[in-house]
């Protein structure tokens, strides 16, 4: 990066931080480095070798802004009551004179031209250039040698150390993508599925509120196990709190929208007339699916949803479509639940080619200069370890620009906890760990049968088999399946602090903001196709950040409807106004309190009986409070699981040696106020949308 970039990355409100190194030296040139634009997992990572010369890929050069300490400054102000300029949000006019140039745009375009590749696409307003090649040209170009690299449990390819620009385009370019093969995942979790076992047809006229049970704790229950039935040592007996999950008869607990409304206060919301009508949501899923009209359409007419048509329904392909099989689960996820929770809003579905972060992040700024929506919703991220630093920059800036067009950008936090299950040194998502997006984490919800709260955790999982087959399981010695899954949250390693977060313990951005609904063992309904099933329209049990994020944005778009209705404007980025909300719009989720009925066991073998508290059953490495159940898996083969909630961390001493144990100081937990795994808490639907009212 040039002095002239460096020193406008620096400046205004997030200033760059200098924590990443150059990962190699350049070779000898005459040009200039586009510093932190290698991954940080190359310095430390195994080579698995080079990467295919004749292979061909796409690259992009994002370029600087004009004027970025300026534009900064600007987009702060936006946010300042106390400015002039406070929520007068800029269109893309007002925009232009800070964007790059025809001229800026067409120095790339002769660097690119100049090295064998050709130019694909110049995006919108001349943001980003973006070419096609070989990738030994590719390396050629850019002064850099491609490799494929074991990160944690996956291969990537990356650039090998910081690509260098020959000539005058230098100084106009910020990052390149595409030089790695990073990609965004979804972080949906579906709960574990029975072998064997059909899903439930959707059957028109059959409510799935009469095949689902609201109930997912019903009561206690005593479970004992032996080696065969004659009942020789070892023996066990389990007891304690049950899960009401799905067996060979019923598809168990699952929360429809009727649950979900009255749960979390939205049917007084509705009563008053407020639904999103005028605002549009932009939910941003790769590769398509050819049933989510129709399968959306069926899940609305179940629940007493308007239709979605071509009057409030869009799908924008940003191009055609990379994907070998359509990513459909997430989709339906997305679209049903966003269209359940703000009912009267439009929704543009917009499918970038596929999931690789050069492509969503293009589709994402296409979205925002556009003006397709005034929500974006993003159920997606990478951890930001394998992101380069000059991107998460970009990705920032994207964030920002959205910010300053009074659109709110809202990412899940992720599935995986700290990232450690991975194999990965603890780290969160990008882009939710953009300090202009409003990051989802996730809770667990446990309702009682009148739809009200019986209690909610931080969304935390650990999962232990006790008996298999009959076979009995010592806690200590038998097998574990450790921590399965939780919210993502906790420090990011480059961004500042912003200042709505000035409360916030530490220095950096910290992750998430929010939470709803994310935990697949007490998930929410979607009705999807499935290829090859007769009926070809099921019902399916999820969750994940996946779910939490269109939900919040939904509620963010009724949000907005107030603003506006009550003589307001929109309401730009969430994350600003959520550290300062009235009393009552949203509920602190703390450490839930541990129950007497926390499953204890019993076991009897040759050497005696031992006896094992609530703790010790699970792993011993626990938090202070925590719940605990068992799961009748396969109750005709006394096959049974042992699980754990409010656990966003290991709980097993087995796999402390490489993810983070709940011990820790450094493990995610909740607590009063602001937290790791929820941040404020979980919205209250009325009272949070009626407090925004005429803003």
């Amino acid at each position: 990066m040039n002095k002239k970039a460096a020193s406008t990355l620096a400046s205004g409100r997030w200033l760059f931080v200098a924590t990443l190194l150059l990962t190699g030296c350049v070779l000898a040139s005459a040009g200039s480095v586009i510093t932190h634009n290698t991954p940080s997992y190359v310095a430390t990572s195994k080579i698995l070798g080079a990467e295919d010369p004749s292979k061909t890929i796409e690259v992009s050069a994002w370029l600087n802004l004009h004027n970025r300490s300026q534009f900064d400054a600007l987009t702060q102000s936006l946010y300042d009551r106390n400015s002039p300029n406070y929520r007068h949000w800029l269109t893309r006019k007002d925009r232009a004179q800070f964007m790059p140039t025809a001229a800026d745009a067409k120095a790339v375009q002769r660097f690119f031209e100049a090295h064998n590749l050709k130019v694909v696409t110049v995006g919108p307003d001349n943001f980003f250039v973006r070419a096609r090649g070989t990738v030994g040209d590719v390396e050629k170009a850019f002064q850099v040698q491609l490799n494929n690299y074991q990160v944690g449990k996956k291969v990537l390819r990356s650039n090998d150390r910081d690509p260098v620009i020959d000539d005058a385009a230098a100084a106009v370019v910020a990052a390149v993508s595409g030089l790695d093969n990073g990609q965004y995942e979804h972080p949906l979790a579906q709960r574990t599925v029975l072998s064997g076992t059909a899903p439930k047809a959707a059957v028109p006229g059959v409510s799935p509120d009469t095949l689902f049970t609201n109930v997912c704790f019903p009561g206690t229950e005593t479970d004992s196990f032996s080696t065969s039935p004659d009942g020789p040592l070892p023996t066990a007996t389990y007891k304690g709190n049950y899960l009401g999950l799905q067996s060979e008869t019923s598809p168990g607990c699952a929360f429809t929208p009727p649950n979900v409304y009255a749960a979390y206060g939205l049917n007084g919301l509705y009563g008053e007339g407020y639904n999103g009508a005028g605002q549009t949501i932009g939910i941003i899923d790769w590769c398509g699916s050819p049933t989510i009209q129709s399968d959306a359409n069926a899940f609305s007419a179940y629940f007493g949803l308007p239709a979605l048509t071509s009057s409030n329904f869009t799908i924008t392909n940003t191009a055609p479509s990379n994907c070998a099989a359509w990513d459909n689960a997430e989709i339906n996820i997305d679209v049903e639940w966003a269209h359940a929770i703000a009912p009267g809003a439009n929704i543009n579905l917009i499918v970038p080619p596929d999931g690789y972060i050069q492509d969503t992040d293009q589709a994402e700024y296409t979205a925002i200069n556009y003006g397709l929506a005034n929500v974006i919703s993003g159920s997606y991220g990478a951890p930001e370890s394998e992101v380069p630093a000059s991107l998460l920059s970009t990705e920032s800036l994207i964030n920002e620009i959205g910010a300053a067009s009074g659109i709110s950008t809202n990412f899940a936090t992720g599935d995986a906890g700290d990232f450690t299950v991975e194999g990965l040194p603890a780290t969160v998502s990008a882009p939710a760990d953009s300090p202009w997006a409003t990051a989802v984490g996730g809770v667990t919800a446990a309702l009682n049968a009148d739809n009200s709260i019986a209690w909610q955790a931080g969304w935390g999982n650990n999962q232990f088999l006790v008996a298999e087959e009959g076979a009995v399981i010592d806690p200590t010695t038998g097998y574990s399946f450790g921590f399965i899954g939780g919210s993502g949250g906790g420090p990011s390693a480059f961004f500042p602090k912003p200042s709505y977060q000035k409360k916030v313990a530490g220095k950096f951005r910290q992750l998430p903001d929010i939470s709803w609904l994310a935990d697949p063992y007490t998930g929410v309904a979607i009705l999807i196709s499935v290829p090859y099933q007769q009926p070809a329209q099921v019902w399916q049990i999820w969750g994940g950040t996946s779910v939490a994020t269109p939900m919040f944005s939904a509620l963010w778009a009724i949000a907005n409807e107030e603003a506006q209705a009550g003589g307001g404007s929109e309401l730009g980025l969430a994350s600003e106004y959520l550290y300062s909300l009235p009393s009552g719009a949203v509920t602190d989720i703390v450490p839930v309190g541990t129950p007497k009925t926390n499953v204890t066991a019993v076991i009897q073998d040759s050497s005696g009986t031992t006896a094992y508290n609530a703790s010790q059953a699970v792993g011993g490495l626990v938090p202070t409070k925590f719940v605990s159940a068992l799961w009748d898996y396969l109750p005709y083969q006394s096959t049974a699981l042992l699980m754990t909630f409010g656990t966003d961390c290991t709980t097993d001493p087995n796999y402390a040696s490489f993810e983070t144990p709940c011990t820790s100081t450094s493990a995610q937990h909740t607590k009063v106020g602001w937290d790791n795994v929820t941040g404020v808490g979980t919205p209250n639907g009325q009272a949070f949308a009626d407090s925004f009212y005429g803003k």
